[in-house]
């Protein structure tokens, strides 16, 4: 028989165990924490070594420390587990046919109309399936996929080593109050005009909050929440900001608001695209959903 089909000799059990000692620090602290005996997890442990042949950890004091083949095992059971947890996942979504709930993780620049298309279709197939959408910005929307905190990400900064499918286009575009000093110039601005006036820029949400797109280097810079925040600022007449064409189109054809004569970039297009937290094990809900995103999203270049 070939020896990669016998039986493994280490137990997911075991793995388990190994993991929270590495974690807790102890024998005793990982018994605690997984609601055994102490011998029982210190037994688990020396047969682990006994069936590995490889000494993983060494005793100092109290600790368990482990050793140089210890750590590289540790890297192999984390990954072998996440590979266990990730299967009994999709089992469960096999069993029980369209999963519970999806979680949807939205940019702040994904345009509300397209977003609600989307979900006008879904409702009536949905299977009582629940939806959660997560709002982000920036960095933030990266961070909700590869953190696992959603199963399908809509938005313009996406994280890198995931594939990802382009939907739409979306217009930024430089605006302000008509009496803003910027528009009483009454020529075209250049850069440095731009610096010397307060910019409304969207918080990054990520955890490290490490990206200020669109922000000019303006030492005026204010930080707001949302763009429709940014909105009723500029309405106030307190900055300029670049914020989403479908979002400025009211305020323009209204004169409420109007465009910046800027000499060159006035205007920025950023594409949308969509990326899977795990494509290979998304349930029937999910690729639905993406599904009718794709449909939706073709053709919808707002500008």
């Amino acid at each position: 028989m070939n020896k990669l089909l016998k039986s493994p000799k280490v137990t997911i059990e075991q793995w388990r165990m190994l993991l929270a000692v590495v974690e807790h620090g102890s024998f005793a602290a990982a018994a605690d924490h997984l609601l055994k005996s102490q011998s029982t997890v210190s037994y688990a442990m020396a047969r682990l070594q006994e069936q590995l042949q490889v000494k993983v950890f060494e005793q100092k004091g109290r600790k368990a420390e482990l050793t140089e083949a210890g750590q590289m095992v540790v890297r192999r059971a984390r990954s072998l587990l996440a590979d266990a947890q990730a299967l009994e996942q999709a089992a469960q979504v096999l069993a029980a046919g369209w999963e519970p709930e999806i979680r949807i993780v939205v940019d702040a620049v994904f345009p509300q109309a397209l977003l609600t298309a989307v979900l006008k279709r879904f409702a009536p197939e949905s299977r009582d399936t629940r939806v959660e959408l997560i709002e982000n910005s920036l960095s933030g929307t990266q961070d909700a996929i590869i953190q696992g905190q959603a199963d399908l990400a809509l938005g313009g900064v996406l994280p890198t080593g995931f594939l990802s499918e382009p939907l739409c286009q979306i217009q930024f575009v430089a605006v302000a109050h008509p009496q803003h000093p910027l528009i009483q110039l009454g020529r075209h601005l250049e850069e440095a005009d731009l610096k010397q006036h307060r910019q409304f820029v969207v918080r990054d949400s990520g955890s490290h909050r490490r990206l200020n797109e669109g922000w000019l280097g303006s030492e005026q810079r204010w930080t707001v929440s949302h763009f429709y925040q940014s909105a009723e600022l500029l309405l106030a007449g307190l900055g300029y900001a670049f914020i989403p064409d479908h979002i400025a189109q009211p305020y323009l054809q209204t004169g409420d608001l109007v465009v910046l004569p800027v000499a060159s970039g006035s205007t920025r297009d950023i594409p949308v695209r969509m990326v899977f937290s795990d494509r290979h094990n998304a349930g029937p809900a999910l690729q639905r959903f993406a599904e009718i995103v794709r449909e939706e999203g073709r053709g919808y270049l707002v500008s």
